[in-house]
């Protein structure tokens, strides 16, 4: 049985998001994109929990049903603590059993941090102590950080996290079995790093509103669907089959630099400059690519044995919109992604389909664009301090800071 998943997204309660991100609504964007198992999201929000409750049929194997979209119970916290004498702010994904375990972790949450303040709460807690809480009511809550290398908030970002694993979550570290990589990185970056061997590279959206839903998400075949097999799918990594990947030059963190001066720069062009802005002298918001550069211990292009594969894609909505030069929220754009998605059933569907269907089903020219973004022959201008990447899809206007994705050494960077 082949599954999609994507196990973090936001729901309406959260700060910055749709109000479309509740359960309809991201049932509905989970069956366009082509996504079987959704995360909630947040329901450590009191309110949005009762929306879960009334909304949700239980399936009797940790997992919840609405309209033929299976639903995974997910928050996302954020941890304010101090370990080794460091200041830290994490953010990590909780994702519960069951219902009755998910509001009994709630009521203990709560005198931690406000839960009614923001979907995503804010929380005086460890990240170790937070184990310890979920493990009081069930050792089946399974706990993961989240974008890893966000420069604020990740566990390894440039602005408050750390070195490793055990030094954020201490003695409870053999309980994570898996990190989330984020939009800034890929699994051939992670994989620089030795100490992440043992990991699971979890792929998600982190998703603000239906249409961004599936940007990154996890593909299993499984013999039976349930919460149980679809942990010890990421445990272990069997039936763990590969990531859908965001290019990282897309992520808005995967570059160095300074948007209010508008100035972006490779890793080596911000230790010329001792990461100061050139312009307004502030320190640089270093990325996540600088980052990974800091902490590997090996070449980009290794592989450990385990690895779990991935596959590029690029959002149609940005296809579509690059080809047509139209705003991705344009009536010309909607009406070609929505031929698309008629055609092959749902979005990733369309990343899967060859050649000769692709030619079928649109225009030329969105066909010649979809293929080279099979083919990586793309570039990006990187993403940078809370920028999007931009995609190239044009052959000429060749800008010095693009990056050709037939790069294959961090050190042309």
């Amino acid at each position: 049985m082949r599954i999609i998943a994507d196990l973090h997204v936001h729901s309406k309660y959260a700060r910055a998001t749709s109000p479309r991100c509740d359960i309809p609504g991201l049932a509905e964007g989970a069956k366009i994109k082509g996504i079987n198992v959704i995360a909630t999201g947040d329901f450590t929000h009191p309110t949005y929990f009762n929306e879960l409750k009334t909304h949700l049929t239980q399936e009797n194997n940790g997992l919840f049903f609405y309209h033929d979209i299976h639903f995974i119970l997910s928050s996302e916290v954020a941890l304010f603590y101090k370990a080794n004498g460091k200041s830290l702010r994490l953010h990590n994904v909780v994702l519960a059993p069951g219902m009755e375990e998910a509001e009994q972790l709630n009521d203990v949450l709560k005198k931690y941090g406000s839960l009614i303040a923001d979907g995503r709460p804010m929380l005086k807690l460890s990240s170790a102590a937070l184990i310890e809480e979920c493990e009081s009511i069930s050792k089946d809550f399974f706990i993961f950080p989240a974008h890893a290398w966000t420069p604020y908030f990740g566990i390894f970002g440039s602005e408050t996290g750390v070195n490793s694993i055990r030094e954020a979550f201490e003695d409870k570290s053999d309980r994570v079995f898996a990190l989330e990589t984020g939009l800034s990185s890929d699994p051939s970056m992670n994989w620089m790093l030795s100490q992440l061997d043992s990991f699971s590279l979890l792929s998600n959206s982190d998703a603000h509103s239906p249409e961004k839903l599936g940007r990154e998400a996890n593909v299993f075949d499984l013999e039976h669907l349930s919460y149980g097999s679809l942990m010890d799918a990421i445990k272990t990594k069997k039936g763990f089959t590969k990531t859908y990947e965001f290019y990282p030059e897309e992520g808005k963190y995967h570059f160095d630099g300074h948007r209010a001066c508008n100035i972006l720069y490779a890793p080596a062009e911000s230790q010329s400059h001792n990461n100061i802005c050139p312009v307004c002298k502030k320190k640089l918001t270093l990325g996540v690519l600088n980052r990974v550069c800091e902490l590997a211990d090996r070449k980009l292009g290794f592989k450990p044995k385990n690895a779990v594969p991935f596959q590029y894609t690029v959002p149609l909505t940005t296809v579509i919109s690059k080809t047509l030069k139209k705003p991705e929220t344009s009536s010309s754009v909607a009406e070609e992604y929505s031929k698309l998605v008629r055609y092959f059933g749902n979005e990733f569907a369309v990343y899967e389909a060859h050649t000769d269907q692709i030619r079928l089903a649109t225009t030329p020219e969105i066909a010649d664009s979809l293929l080279r973004v099979q083919q990586g022959k793309i570039r990006w201008i990187p993403g940078y301090d809370g920028v999007f990447g931009q995609l190239i899809l044009d052959d000429f206007n060749h800008d010095k800071k693009s990056i050709d994705r037939k790069q294959k050494s961090l050190d042309d960077f």
